[in-house]
């Protein structure tokens, strides 16, 4: 047996599959924009790894920075505090509305998203949590009942009280104004009809993401999240947002929210935070955290205000201010959108392209006048781009065709940029 045959064996019989199939090259090294396999055949990573690489592989910055605090000061007891964790808190909150100045530094998307969660029914005194219900949130117990597009079934009741809004999915929504647009303010009104009729009196916050990334990049048209917020306030609830994958830039603006001018009562960051490594916080207002720790706010883990975990926040922070990460996603996710719709304009199982900056996506329909779900050729073109050298990730989700989620590294050079894209477009080309 050969050592690839041997490494496959070795994982039929020890590892625990957890999501599918696993893609099937062994990855040896990554760098920049790319990850290569054990040949050493560069592969364009069109997914920033797990949506997270914000930076690209292997940033130097990162690696220095990791470096040095595994020699000198890298996790403590939880109780004990660092200068590196105070100041990079001082840091993020400097990038944020200044309502939103208190923070706490964990270590995932799922976790953040918990202590969010139990920041605001501490809070508020009330356990119900609103969702859409293309939603993904994390897998520990709180983030997954508050998560709809996968993973619900066979594992007995989630955590009771929540509930779910339609997710304003513009291309697919049966809301219509009388012109054939989407009626988003009459979906809104009709989701909080169904949560008034449904909660027992007990609605405690309202967690959603900016851009749904794992739902099918649904991207809520402009004036949503603030009717939105205005529907939390109306009922007493929190605003919490997610935003582990639109956070730090990636949409063209340090965080979606900016576009929308709506300030959430709670924010947590992960996946871009870290650049790749296993960076999270939970942010919030005085006011909030005042009320929250009078009442005994408990969220005590090993990893809490770690050291390590600071620096590298703290070296995302500074990289992307520095490199003017921010401009060069607005500007290259112009460059992006506009290659999409051309390709759209050429191929018509392209039925629809939507996201923002460096986080968009394509839906892939068996015809335009239907919009009839194409399943098989979503997963064929995944395969045929793997083999021409490029990495994409397809979201395949009940009653939508295959969405390709494309989000590479906010550093990816424009001659990156268009290699994955012509890649994409001889695929498309010769799997039709």
């Amino acid at each position: 047996m050969d050592d690839k045959a041997q490494f496959w064996s070795t994982v039929d019989r020890h590892l625990i599959r957890y999501a599918g199939a696993f893609t099937p090259r062994i990855i040896t090294r990554a760098q920049g924009s790319y990850v290569y396999d054990d040949q050493d055949t560069p592969i364009l990573d069109f997914t920033s790894g797990q949506m997270s690489a914000v930076l690209g592989h292997s940033h130097p910055d990162v690696a220095a920075a990791v470096g040095a605090a595994m020699s000198n000061l890298a996790h403590l007891y939880s109780g004990m505090l660092s200068r590196e964790v105070v100041d990079f808190a001082a840091a993020l909150a400097d990038t944020l509305p200044a309502a939103l100045s208190k923070v706490q530094l964990l270590t995932t998307g799922a976790e953040a998203n918990e202590a969010a969660l139990k920041l605001a029914k501490l809070c508020t005194g009330r356990y119900e949590i609103v969702s859409f219900d293309r939603s993904w949130h994390g897998m520990t117990s709180g983030a997954a009942a508050a998560t709809y597009s996968a993973g619900r079934h066979g594992y007995g009741p989630p955590m009771p009280g929540n509930l779910t809004l339609p997710t304003p999915n513009a291309y697919r929504s049966p809301f219509r104004r009388a012109d054939g647009s989407h009626d988003w303010q009459g979906e809104l009104d009709y989701g909080f009809g169904l949560i008034d009729r449904q909660s027992v009196g007990s609605l405690a916050a309202c967690l959603v993401e900016p851009i749904l990334s794992s739902g099918g990049i649904i991207d809520p048209p402009v004036g949503y999240l603030a009717a939105l917020k205005a529907k939390c306030v109306e009922r007493g609830m929190l605003l919490i947002l997610d935003e582990a994958q639109t956070g730090l830039g990636r949409t063209g603006t340090m965080y979606a929210f900016e576009r929308d001018q709506v300030v959430p009562d709670l924010l947590t960051l992960s996946k871009t935070l870290g650049a790749g490594l296993p960076v999270a916080v939970v942010v919030t207002t005085p006011e909030i955290e005042e009320r929250c720790h009078e009442r005994g706010f408990l969220f005590f883990t090993t990893h809490v205000s770690d050291p390590l975990a600071a620096v590298v926040g703290s070296t995302v922070l500074r990289v992307i201010n520095r490199d003017d990460l921010v401009a060069r996603a607005a500007l290259l996710g112009k460059r992006l959108n506009e290659q999409l719709r051309e390709l759209q304009s050429r191929h018509e199982v392209i039925g629809d392209v939507r996201g923002r900056g460096l986080l968009q996506g394509i839906e892939l329909v068996s015809d335009r006048v239907s919009r009839q779900p194409a399943d098989q050729l979503g997963q064929a073109v995944t395969a045929a781009c793997l083999r021409r050298g490029l990495h994409m990730n397809i979201v395949q989700l009940p009653g939508m065709g295959g969405i390709f989620r494309i989000a590479p590294p906010l550093t990816i050079t424009d001659a990156e940029l268009d290699t994955g894209l012509s890649i994409l477009d001889t695929v498309l080309t010769e799997t039709v």
